[in-house]
């Protein structure tokens, strides 16, 4: 290890942050050039000894200076930023500050390096201080709770809220109005090195000025602050060479000291230091009681790291500050070691690790990198998007286009007229429900909603297709009891959440069964036929089925009913769908050439499934989960879309990520947990802005479908990715359709309250057709 000591003039220190940040790069440059790797770019560590606030490794924001600094414009700013600039400035070298560390940190790493069980690090020289390794679960400030964390706690500042009035003597009070920060560090004061003499001082002048002293001699020396030096205290104390060393001392105060004398000032700087000693003691047996308590253990075993001149020069008071420990922590065998190489091998230790886990930042961030689509990418997609559009409405290219744009019958949005009630079944999971939707129209429309929810058992989601239709219709009958109203031939809108290909507005065939359901003889039936079949088996009411409704186009009724400029649905979700109003015309797939209809988009995101695959990546590469490939994460569809949304989640800390990792069997850390979030943050985005890309491409499809230059239209939406990115999705139709004015409306319940008015419009468009 090659060091070098500069030092740091007293004007400097007295001067502005800009000097003194230059005289650090210029001290770093001449080392730098001593050693011969000027020309390389090294990573640096920063031992910064003074109070700060620190919200990363590399980020240290002073809080007030100590130690008789007081430098101008640094207070409040974060130094690292500060030196940065210095060696920008300076131009002639790089390096990389890869972190800062207090000189208590880089104690303890130092000695941790030499003993493991070191978990304490305390300086007692011109100020002292100490860290501890502390529990993650026991700290607010820092996001986590598995793991521990060095812990500066700054003690200097014990006291100022006057919880040490009761201690504090006529002379500690006399150095804090003496002092360059009066009011603050109070501790300190009473403790460190760099008090110790001018107390003793003081002391000394009192005494000798009640005649207690020097025959009450007072001699200019003497009352100049300064003149008697903490290493006084120390050369005076010793036990042996003590009197002959006061002797000198004095003689040089010009007190001409009598035997007595020495005697005398040997006691008190005894006193003094004896003091310092205890108190310390104190406050470190409060860090170590903490350590036992968080550890539960009977005995603690435990090492404190140690540096700092008064410790080193002071062999009593090291004597002294081991004694009261043990006295006041019984139930502890502490070990005491003396750092070496003082804070720097400590704090090199400090800046390895951090420039390896940089590193493996780095290396994440390049995988990640590749989900991050440009502005010239997404109109790429946009571009393919309207092809497969024009492929997918097209009766020749209908069978091999990627996007089906499957007809829907639905060939209008609300137009206020819609009047009557209706019932809406919400079928798409283990729960279905029941409503009953009243809409009035008028000048004071309202949609006033009443609903009931069922559960689905198991064995009848498994059954056979009767038994399930005819639970479904128990439902049904349970409900219309509840609300009165069996005897009332009603409309019904069925919300039905499985792929289906429709025929026409009441038939949709289930092309096949998803989430857990595998009821037989339903796969390649029309649903709503099923449904039919079970009220007449029930022989109880009968219903009206007018329409089998897709959760997209249930979005889209909804908020067309608030804004009738809507004519775009969109889920953005587990998955992602979409459905628009198109022009008859362009329809090849359907007969007949006037009105519109809405069209489904259906592109599954298997967010999850990437998700899964990229920590797997990580994994391999030692980034994630210690290296250990689980069982569970080689399992395709583990990773569900929903876990993706609920990781990411700005709401949800890294407690409750690391919940739902280990109820996916991963065994996770903090970190484990923080990269999960990121990998989650960035599919998610990508989904967003390919979801946004797409909608670009409808809404600039209707513009031309109308012949527009500019179009003003509003998109009814639902669903997690859009609720976590709404930004996102904004700025990417706004980019890539700059002649659309897109306005997104957050659905109210499409599956309920868009089903009745998908069956309400469905029944007016009935009587329309009667008519004629």
């Amino acid at each position: 290890m090659e060091s070098q000591v500069y030092e740091t003039p007293e004007d400097i220190i007295h001067g502005s942050g800009t000097r003194l940040f230059d005289h650090v790069a210029e001290c770093l440059g001449d080392f730098m050039e001593k050693q011969n790797i000027k020309d390389k770019k090294l990573p640096v560590g920063f031992t910064f000894s003074f109070p700060c606030a620190q919200s990363k490794l590399d980020e240290a924001v002073l809080l007030t200076w100590t130690k008789r600094f007081k430098t101008s414009g640094v207070e409040g700013m974060d130094v690292v930023k500060l030196l940065n600039k210095a060696i920008k400035k300076r131009g002639d070298y790089d390096a990389d500050i890869m972190a800062v560390v207090n000189d208590t940190v880089g104690t303890m790493m130092t000695c941790g390096f030499d003993d493991q069980r070191c978990e304490v690090g305390i300086i007692i020289g011109t100020g002292t201080n100490a860290c501890y390794m502390e529990e993650l679960r026991h700290i607010d400030l820092v996001e986590g709770d598995e793991g521990r964390m060095c812990i500066n706690t700054e003690w200097g500042a014990f006291g100022d809220d006057g919880s040490l009035e009761d201690i504090r003597t006529e002379f500690d009070r006399e150095i804090d109005r003496g002092s360059l920060n009066p009011g603050k560090q109070l501790f300190e004061k009473m403790v460190s090195g760099m008090y110790m003499g001018e107390l003793v001082r003081l002391i000394l002048v009192k005494m000798a000025k009640e005649g207690l002293l020097f025959e009450g001699r007072i001699t200019p020396e003497l009352l100049t602050k300064g003149k008697f030096e903490t290493k006084h205290v120390s050369a005076i104390e010793k036990s042996k060479e003590g009197l002959s060393k006061a002797k000198d001392i004095l003689t040089r105060l010009g007190v001409e000291p009598a035997h007595e004398d020495c005697v005398a000032v040997q006691h008190v700087c005894t006193i003094v230091s004896f003091r310092s000693a205890n108190l310390v003691a104190a406050t470190l047996g409060g860090i170590l009681t903490r350590l036992k308590d968080n550890k539960g253990v009977p005995r603690l075993r435990t090492t404190v790291g140690i540096d700092g001149s008064l410790y080193k020069m002071h062999p009593q008071y090291a004597r002294r500050l081991h004694k009261t420990v043990r006295r006041l922590v019984p139930e502890s065998d502490v070990r005491f070691l003396l750092s070496e190489s003082g804070s720097g091998k400590g704090a090199a230790m400090v800046t390895a690790v951090a420039y390896r886990l940089a590193d493996q930042t780095r290396q994440i961030a390049e995988t990640l990198a590749e989900f991050c689509l440009s502005k010239d990418q997404l109109l790429e997609i946009k571009k393919r998007m309207r092809t497969e559009i024009e492929r997918g409405l097209g009766k020749k290219t209908h069978e091999t286009a990627t996007v089906k744009m499957l007809p829907t019958f639905v060939r209008s949005t609300p137009d206020g007229s819609e009047n009557g009630d209706f019932l809406a079944l919400d079928l798409g999971g283990t729960n279905f429900r029941v409503l009953l939707v009243k809409i009035r129209s008028g000048k004071r429309r309202t949609v006033e909603m009443h609903n009931k929810i069922y559960a689905i058992p198991i064995e009848v989601m498994q059954g056979t297709g009767e038994e399930l239709f005819d639970h479904i219709v128990y439902c049904i009958s349970d409900f219309l009891d509840y609300m009165g109203m069996k005897n009332a031939r009603l409309p019904l809108g069925f919300t039905f959440s499985f792929p289906c290909r429709q025929t026409s507005l009441d038939a949709g065939i289930l092309v096949n069964w998803t989430k857990g359901f595998k009821a037989t003889d339903c796969e390649g039936e029309d649903v709503v036929e099923l449904l039919r079949e079970g009220i007449k088996r029930k022989e109880e009411f009968d219903l009206d089925v007018v329409a089998v409704v897709n959760d997209t186009v249930g979005t889209m009724m909804t908020c067309a009913y608030e804004e009738p400029s809507c004519e775009i649905g969109l889920i953005a979700g587990t998955g992602s769908n979409a459905c628009y109003m198109e022009e008859m015309r362009n329809i090849e797939t359907v007969e007949g050439d006037q009105g519109r209809m809405y069209e489904k988009m259906c592109s599954g995101m298997y967010l999850g499934e990437i998700v899964r695959n990229i920590l797997i990546d990580l994994t391999k590469r030692g980034f994630l989960f210690r290296g250990q490939i689980s069982e569970t994460l080689k399992t395709r569809g583990i990773f569900e879309t929903k876990f993706l949304s609920q990781i990411e989640s700005d709401r949800l800390a890294l407690l409750q990520v690391r919940a739902i990792l280990q109820q996916l069997g991963l065994d996770s850390t903090c970190d484990d947990s923080i990269i999960v979030k990121e990998v989650c943050g960035t599919v998610s985005r990508r989904a967003a802005q390919i979801c946004g890309a797409g909608m670009a491409a409808v809404v600039d499809k209707i513009r031309e479908n109308r012949g527009l230059d500019h179009l003003d239209i509003t998109v009814g939406v639902d669903g997690t990715l859009y609720k976590l990115h709404p930004q996102i999705m904004h700025q990417t139709v706004k980019e890539l359709a700059p002649k659309c004015d897109v306005n997104f409306l957050l659905s109210e319940d499409g599956s309920g309250k868009g089903a009745a008015l998908i069956t309400a419009v469905g029944c007016r468009q009935r009587e329309q057709e009667q008519q004629h």
